[in-house]
């Protein structure tokens, strides 16, 4: 969309976006005084106190006629979490057996995100990837920033094959100071590779949380008559009667979660299995809860 004029059908459909992520966060935030969160602010201070040997010039006299008490207002890098969204958007997230497919689960959790981080006023980064990055907007803490990033995630479709490993070596190689990786994916590729690529960012002291997108009927496997079944992403077919190999493919499935949900421990990485059905408010409150960890 980039370059072109947008229609005002689009313009609706992406301003409903926008409302939907609003409404998820700002239902998110209700939902916290309800809960045994009561009283967990989703509000960061940009000052600190005075400390002896501080630049006198950085006091917030505002705050001390306020107050009477002498606080130093920090600049962008002290206070802001930078925090970069990775949007798989290869063929297998279009997937649904339900109402949504992974894609359009992963689009709205990356707004509500988005939102989220720059009303916090952190620094909110989007990459977005199949076999190749499709793209990348750094990041930035400006509210007015929230329509270039929407406006991209809006305008993802399912397209082309999954090369994730090479798209975080990529962008593990980009990032110069430390931040907040978050991978949005249904991790439909090699798990060795996958884990590779997300201890490059450890390695750099990136924290990472991974969002592992998927819908029930990928791990149920619940058919119940011949099926004939293709691959998102290569288009390949197989013709098959499901429960003559539903035990043998659930094995294979919780073999493979398994195996990253036990690296990622040993990593410290945060691996959060998702399906399509979660509510929004249970992914952000993993994305909080990080969020404070780091400060």
């Amino acid at each position: 969309m980039t370059g072109q004029r947008l229609s005002e059908e689009v313009i609706a459909k992406l301003d409903k976006f926008k409302l939907k992520a609003k409404l998820i966060v700002e239902g998110f935030i209700i939902g916290l005084h309800k809960s045994p969160y009561h009283g967990f602010s989703v509000e960061f201070s940009d000052h600190r106190q005075y400390n002896p040997g501080d630049a006198i010039k950085n006091i917030d006299w505002k705050v001390y006629a306020k107050t009477n008490k002498y606080y130093i207002r920090r600049y962008e890098e002290e206070t802001n979490l930078k925090a970069y969204i990775l949007i798989d958007h290869s063929k297998s997230m279009g997937y649904s057996s339900g109402n949504i497919t992974k894609l359009d689960y992963a689009k709205n959790l990356a707004a509500a995100l988005t939102y989220l981080m720059l009303n916090q006023q952190d620094a909110s980064s989007l990459l977005t990837f199949t076999d190749k990055i499709t793209a990348y907007i750094p990041p930035k803490s400006m509210k007015s920033y929230m329509n270039i990033i929407f406006n991209r995630i809006y305008s993802l479709k399912p397209e082309d094959r999954t090369n994730t490993a090479e798209v975080l070596h990529s962008l593990a190689e980009k990032i110069k100071k430390r931040g907040l990786i978050i991978l949005i994916s249904d991790l439909i590729d090699d798990p060795e590779e996958i884990l590779s690529g997300l201890q490059h960012f450890r390695h750099k002291k990136n924290e990472v949380i991974l969002f592992h997108i998927r819908d029930k009927q990928e791990y149920m496997f619940d058919f119940q008559y011949e099926t004939e079944f293709i691959d998102a992403e290569t288009d390949e077919k197989l013709l098959v009667n499901p429960w003559m190999i539903k035990s043998d493919y659930q094995k294979e499935y919780l073999k493979n979660t398994e195996y990253l949900k036990n690296k990622c421990f040993e990593s410290k990485i945060e691996y959060n299995p998702i399906d399509t059905d979660t509510k929004y408010d249970e992914v952000l409150l993993q994305y909080l809860l990080k969020r404070i960890k780091l400060f």
